[in-house]
């Protein structure tokens, strides 16, 4: 087998096909050929041997009468002596050998050429087969470590995982299997570099989606996941159909699925949660491992809540160096304050809690009107009126408005008059006042109605004045009006 054959057949095992590695032979010969006889190379032709076991350069003269240029063209006598065919304004091919006529300069810029063009084109190959490969699990084998950033045998391609995108909890010796995910395809000198993270919060929803089917088959959808790579991960799922419990699936039988998650991320502690639509119910959620957590929303527009957490679970819920609230905060997007039930003792929660809207922008559902007992009760009250009005006799709405219409809540200088009257307004807007005379009007009625009413003497049937007998015994009635 020749050295070409061989060299080619190498190139092919590597992934070149046959016609790019021809091409790139070709090219390079010409430009050898450019140097060696300070031309174009427009009549330089390259054929190969049908097995490819061989090459052959040629160049390609025009028969002409007189001779001015030796490179393009060539004598009559001349060519006649290589075919006898030859005829004025014909055009021969004139084979060359390389190693003579090539100068030493020409055949390593050809071979430099034919180098660069390889790699290059390998290294265009490797990039589009590794550009898609972003967002994907990966596996290769420990190399070297070098400035703490690890290297990854991949095989056609090197891995890096720099020290940034590792998990503190990790440590690796030479050859050892490590899966990570592909977050980035670069080019370099010697081909292309793959650059691995084991801290992405994507690497965890990857590892998940492999150990769970019901993931891969769109039972069960991972909404969100965040992570501090090393402390904590939280996983918020959700279930598509009706009895598939999303956090069982993905916890597996016994917790068998969840264990080789958590040992694939060296032992970090994991929490899968369930997505809620409502506020209250996912961010208690969310703080697991803490349990009967009570949320309160305190300010919608800024997302903000309360959760109350018995004294016993009030450093579940925090974590350690405030990572578990802090997660909560990431995975909700809501700014959780966590209070435990010793710290809100004496705390009106009233003063705090507003009606939360859907979360993320859902449609609300239709809410049922409120009804309010206290005007400090109300919202858009300010909170420096609400201290005053509370404990007074005048904090009960039917006390405040009697005291209104009376005089008494002016005369008491409780309250200015400008702040009765804009308490007065907000009554309007969240109690509905039935007028006096109405209500009047409906209860003489309501009397008339029954004073209506008579029982016959005789058997104590009810009776009407319009009767002239009792429809139960038949005894004669007779009604009389008394003039007072």
């Amino acid at each position: 087998m020749s050295e070409m054959l061989q060299a080619i057949q190498q190139l092919e095992a590597t992934g070149h096909s046959r016609e790019s590695i021809q091409q790139t032979i070709e090219d390079a010969i010409k430009q050898a050929y450019k140097r060696a006889f300070g031309k174009m190379a427009d009549n330089c032709i390259v054929k190969f041997a049908d097995d490819m076991s061989d090459v052959f350069v040629y160049s390609r003269k025009t028969i002409v009468e007189d001779l001015y240029d030796p490179v393009s063209e060539i004598e009559l006598e001349d060519a006649l002596k290589l075919s006898a065919e030859c005829e004025l304004g014909d055009e021969i091919d004139i084979r060359i050998d390389p190693k003579k006529d090539f100068a030493i300069s020409a055949v390593m810029a050809g071979k430099g050429a034919l180098h660069q063009e390889l790699n290059e084109s390998y290294k265009t190959r490797l990039l589009n087969e590794y550009k898609n490969k972003k967002g994907e699990i990966i596996i290769g084998y420990y190399q070297r470590e070098q400035r703490g950033n690890i290297y990854v045998d991949l095989g056609k391609v090197e891995g890096i995982l720099p020290s940034r995108f590792q998990s503190p909890l990790e440590h690796y010796e030479k050859n050892d299997r490590i899966k990570a995910l592909v977050v980035d395809v670069k080019p370099i000198p010697s081909g292309v570099q793959l650059v691995l993270s084991r801290s992405d919060p994507d690497f965890v929803k990857n590892v998940l989606s492999l150990e769970v089917p019901e993931i891969m088959d769109g039972t069960v959808e991972i909404k969100k996941v965040e992570r501090v790579a090393g402390y904590r991960t939280k996983v918020a799922v959700t279930s598509s159909r009706e009895g598939v419990d999303p956090v069982g699936a993905c916890v597996g039988l016994k917790g068998i699925r969840i264990q080789n998650v958590i040992r694939e991320i060296d032992g970090e502690k994991m929490d899968i949660v369930r997505w809620w639509d409502t506020p209250e119910k996912f961010i208690a959620e969310a703080l697991a491992p803490a349990k009967d957590v009570r949320v309160y929303i305190t300010d919608t527009e800024t997302k903000r809540a309360l959760a109350v957490v018995p004294d016993t679970q009030y450093s579940l819920a925090i974590g350690k160096q405030g990572q578990n609230v802090r997660l909560a905060n990431r995975l909700c997007d809501w700014s959780i304050d966590v209070k435990s039930e010793a710290q809100m003792e004496g705390v009106n929660l009233n003063e705090l809690v507003r009606r939360p809207p859907a979360l993320f922008n859902d449609i609300p559902e239709e809410e049922e009107v409120e009804e309010y007992t206290l005007v400090s009760q109300l919202p858009e009250v300010e909170k420096s009126v609400a201290e005053k009005l509370r404990g007074s006799e005048f904090d009960e709405i039917e006390s405040f408005v009697d005291g209104y219409d009376s005089g008494k809540l002016a005369e008491s200088a409780l309250l200015s008059t400008e702040q009765i009257e804009n308490l007065f307004e907000i009554l309007h807007n969240y109690v509905e006042f039935v007028d006096d005379d109405s209500a009047q009007d409906e209860a003489e009625n309501d009397s008339q109605e029954v004073a209506e009413e008579y029982e016959c003497p005789v058997c104590h049937a009810k009776i009407t004045p319009d009767m002239t007998k009792c429809p139960e015994c038949g005894a004669e009635i007779e009604f009389k009006v008394v003039q007072e």
